[in-house]
């Protein structure tokens, strides 16, 4: 075999040589138990950045309106505030924030049930650090939702 094969082209990345070479990665949630589409599949990175930029525009428009009184510049650390709050006590008691709500996904234990707090806090946290949320596993989840071993689904 040639190495070079086993290394992918700088295109299509190792996966789709691994692919090529006949490995199954299967499809996201598979290895969690999840079904592959539907309610309960993994949700994809498209609805969850759209949920958490609804989050963080409410917010946005929460701090810039009632608590700064139109100060844009001490806005900002107010949004990131009021985002880490909203997401600890929506996430933590009904699953969701009104941003997932809005777009059909919910936050769940790796074993389908609820979070405890200590991991909503724990997902919370690194998620308002961004990097985190930025570094995938191929089930599509987010660091901070493996540290916390929490999944987002589609309800």
């Amino acid at each position: 075999m040639d190495n070079r094969q086993a290394i992918g082209s700088w295109l299509s990345g190792p996966k789709a040589a691994a692919e090529e070479m006949g490995v199954d990665f299967g499809y996201p949630g598979e290895r969690l138990g999840l079904p592959q589409e539907g309610p309960g599949s993994v949700a994809r990175f498209g609805r969850r950045i759209a949920a958490v930029a609804l989050d963080w525009i409410g917010c946005q428009l929460i701090a810039y309106g009632l608590i700064t009184g139109g100060n844009l510049g001490a806005a900002g650390n107010w949004t990131l505030g009021l985002f880490v709050a909203l997401t600890i006590l929506t996430v933590g008691t009904v699953g969701f924030t009104p941003g997932k709500r809005a777009l059909g996904l919910r936050v769940v234990a790796e074993d389908g049930g609820r979070l405890g707090i200590v991991r909503v806090v724990v997902r919370t946290l690194l998620l308002a650090l961004v990097i985190p949320a930025l570094i995938w596993d191929r089930d599509g989840r987010g660091l901070h939702d493996r540290l916390a071993r929490a999944v987002q689904v589609r309800i």
